[in-house]
């Protein structure tokens, strides 16, 4: 699996990780998903992302599954509700997924959006997290350019390292200005998200036609060809969940290749990007 340096951190990444939104269900669902989490992780997928959202902690408990035995090699990254993330909830809170994960400490601990409590008292937090070697690096998640601002400007003795937002062929605003903002000071950017909520596009669509053509021409799928088209800003990494062995090894052929200037184009005109500033996307 490739891997790129994740912003400032100095630590490699791989570009393409797993998401864990919605992994909990039925028993028989639950022990797909995590067969697909540790497939992910024999394939070099080992940036794992999860949230005390996420099945309201059920999540985390599968993927203290998955990870079982193999912490070491996971890039672990976590998230605090907004409604949590006061200066003392966003310490217990980290604590209660850290315990439900079964390890000592997050690679990445995000506040998850902007909520109702001032980010200074949030990134405080954070930061005493990273003091007392409960988590490494410090980010958020669906933060625009200004909120992102604010919560750098928050942190004393940390730096950002990233933000997690959506990011797909349908929704391209954050190549406008988030994207060359992190660009120039160093910050991740990971996509969530990558293939829309509403479903990849449609074989019989114009896009997806072009989306075809592209992958025939080089040897792979549709949804290959999405990702290593998200993945292209050297910034960028990204996190498509599932719970089906088979897109495992799909997703994860989706980088290590390069598509041709003239497929680029291609996409841009089937998904062209917005021509005027957008609200950031959010799911």
């Amino acid at each position: 699996m490739l891997k790129r340096m994740f912003g400032w951190t100095g630590v490699e990444v791989p570009v393409i990780g797993q998401g864990t939104w919605m992994i909990e269900g039925k028993p028989e669902a639950e022990r797909r998903a995590v067969a697909a989490l540790r497939a992910g992780l024999d394939l070099g997928m080992t940036h794992i992302d999860t949230a005390e959202m996420y099945g309201s902690g059920r999540a985390e408990e599968l993927v203290a599954e998955a990870i079982a035995g193999r912490r070491e090699e996971v890039f672990l990254a976590g998230k605090v509700l907004p409604g949590h993330a006061s200066f003392d909830g966003t310490v217990k809170a980290c604590q209660a997924s850290l315990e439900r994960l079964r390890t000592g400490w997050f690679d990445l601990y995000m506040l998850h959006w902007p909520g109702r409590h001032p980010i200074e008292e949030t990134m405080r937090a954070i930061e005493k997290l990273v003091s007392g070697g409960l988590v490494r690096f410090a980010g958020v998640s669906n933060f625009d350019v200004p909120e992102l601002s604010e919560a750098e400007a928050a942190l004393t003795n940390s730096r950002m390292a990233s933000d997690q937002v959506l990011y797909h062929l349908g929704d391209r605003g954050i190549e406008r200005r988030l994207l060359p903002y992190c660009a120039q000071r160093e910050i991740a950017v990971v996509a969530y998200s990558p293939f829309g909520h509403d479903g990849f596009p449609s074989p019989r669509s114009a896009g997806g036609r072009v989306l075809a053509e592209i992958a025939q021409r080089h040897g792979r799928t549709p949804r290959q060809v999405v990702l290593n088209f998200l993945t292209r800003h050297p910034g960028v990494f990204t996190i498509p969940k599932t719970a089906h062995l088979e897109r495992v090894k799909e997703n994860a052929g989706g980088v290590g290749w390069n598509l041709a200037p003239e497929d680029l184009a291609a996409i841009g005109r089937a998904f062209p990007a917005p021509d005027r500033d957008t609200p950031l996307g959010m799911l």
